[in-house]
Formats: C-alpha cells, sequence, structure tokens
C-alpha cells in the first residue's frame, strides 16, 4: 500500500495541474458520488494527510480518496487521447483546460463538506510528514489549506506507541491510529535505524521518539528524490548494510491483515527475548 511519501507527490503533482482552476468537466465513477456535480467549481489544492487525499473546492466541499492497495492519481494533457478516461478502472476525472487528472482503482471516495473532514480521519494518528508533527523539518503539501486538521505531534504519537502495551513494535508503527503515513517499508527502516527486533514490546521502547523521527526523515528524503533509500526491505537474503549478516523475512501481525517485515538478525536485537 502506498506511503505518506507518495501522497505527498500525489497531493503536489494533483496542485501542480489543478490549483486554482475552474473544473470544466468532473466525472465520478463511485455509487454514493455518481451523482454529484463538480463542474465549474474552483480547486483550491489538495491537502495529504497519511495515506488520504483530500482536494478542496471553492463551495466548501471536499472530495476524499485513499489509494488503498493499487489506486493511483494520473495526470495527462485535456488535449491527450487518455484524457478521455474510459478504462473500466476509472473512478474519477477531474479536467480542467489544460490538464486533466484520472483516478484509477481507488480505494475509497466520499464527498462530504469540507468542515467534516475531520469526522473521516479524526480516527487517525498524527501525520509523520506534517510540519508540526516535530521541530525537524516536515514536507508541506502544496496549495492553500482551507480548514487544517489537528496535528497534535509526535508528543501524541508516542503517548499512544506506549498505550499499546506489549504488542509488537513493528505492529504499532503500522497502525495509522497511533501514527499516519508509515506502511511496511518505512516500518521497517525506522526499525532498523534504530536497530529494533520488530517483535519488541511497544511499552519496552525508550527512543519511541527517535524512532519516528527516524521515520519521518526516510519519508521526507523519498519525497525529495522519488524512490525509497531501502536498507532491509525487499533485500532478504543479501548482506546487511551495517553487520554484514543475513537480511530475514517474516510476518508480523495477526491474519488476516499480517504483514511482510524484513529486519537483519545481526544487529536489530534490541527488545529481543
Amino acid at each position: 500500500m502506498p506511503e505518506g511519501d507518495v501522497l505527498r507527490r500525489a497531493a503536489a503533482h494533483l496542485d501542480r495541474a489543478l490549483a486554482g482552476q475552474r473544473l470544466a468537466r468532473a466525472d465520478l465513477r463511485w455509487p454514493t458520488a455518481a451523482t454529484v456535480d463538480l463542474r465549474g467549481r474552483t480547486v483550491l489544492g489538495t491537502r495529504p494527510y497519511g495515506k488520504h487525499l483530500l482536494t478542496r473546492f471553492d463551495d466548501g466541499r471536499t472530495l476524499h480518496t485513499h489509494l488503498r492497495m493499487d489506486g493511483t492519481w494520473r495526470v495527462v494533457p485535456s488535449s491527450d487521447r487518455r484524457a478521455a478516461a474510459r478504462a473500466p478502472q476509472v473512478r474519477a476525472v477531474l479536467a480542467v483546460e489544460r490538464w486533466t487528472a484520472v483516478g484509477y482503482q481507488l480505494g475509497m471516495l466520499d464527498v462530504v463538506p469540507t468542515s467534516a473532514e475531520p469526522t473521516l480521519l479524526g480516527h487517525l494518528g498524527p501525520d509523520v510528514l506534517d510540519g508540526d508533527f516535530d521541530d525537524t523539518p516536515g514536507v508541506p503539501w502544496a496549495g492553500p489549506p482551507v480548514l487544517d486538521l489537528p496535528t497534535p505531534g509526535i508528543d501524541e504519537a508516542v503517548r499512544r506507541w506506549h498505550a499499546q502495551g506489549g504488542r509488537p513494535v513493528g505492529e504499532v508503527l503500522l497502525d495509522q491510529r497511533v501514527v499516519a503515513g508509515l506502511g511496511t517499508i518505512f516500518m521497517a527502516e525506522s526499525l532498523f535505524a534504530r536497530g529494533w527486533w520488530p517483535w519488541a514490546r511497544a511499552d519496552a521502547v525508550d527512543d519511541a521518539a527517535e524512532v519516528l523521527r527516524a521515520g519521518r526523515a526516510l519519508l521526507r528524503a523519498s519525497v525529495a528524490t522519488g524512490r525509497p533509500d531501502a536498507a532491509v526491505y525487499g533485500r532478504e537474503g543479501r548482506t546487511c548494510p551495517r553487520c554484514g549478516a543475513r537480511v530475514a523475512r517474516d510476518d508480523i501481525g495477526v491474519a488476516p491483515t499480517q504483514r511482510q517485515v524484513y529486519w537483519c538478525p545481526g544487529c536489530q536485537v534490541r527488545g529481543r527475548g
């Protein structure tokens, strides 16, 4: 599933194409939104939060989308034949004079009053990439915020983390209710950076804030470069760049929601029983 870095880039991409412009065409191919008419509305901007996108309009409405596993937003010239967006995988089309944004295989789509955004996302933890998450630099979203979401920051994320008790730390980092924006790649890389065993008890991690800061820094770098810099993720059987041991891959979590975790048996020993 795309992580916070992908959503930041997607929001910026949408803003470069649509922000500040009036929609000439809008087509929402979703059962609960098929009759919604957004034509003529001006796009104020797209705000990412965790793994969600909020595209705001000048009439006080927001298009909320989530990519889930396979979704993506693509921007093409409105004069291009691809802008017709006839593929059955298309879930949303937003077009201005020059550019057309096409949402393929989106996993979630709602149109709500902008003032109701917190009811959609209020269950989520702080966004690890938000500018006020920590005193280290964040990654701002493109476009002007209309109604900003509360971003309680790293202290709240750490509080939620330690409230998980003996739950494995790898599971906790994947729980969007604790901190929003991390997925399997940056969960693995954050734990590797600080040397924690993925199954260590969450309440035994004495540097939770530093683990989150490591994940934040890695996500920021990926936003800038367009690709994650992986030391262990996807490197099963290859040499650990820190200690030379062979990188392992296992499952973490409980069926049917278990996820893969990559880790180094040689140097991720903190919290290991």
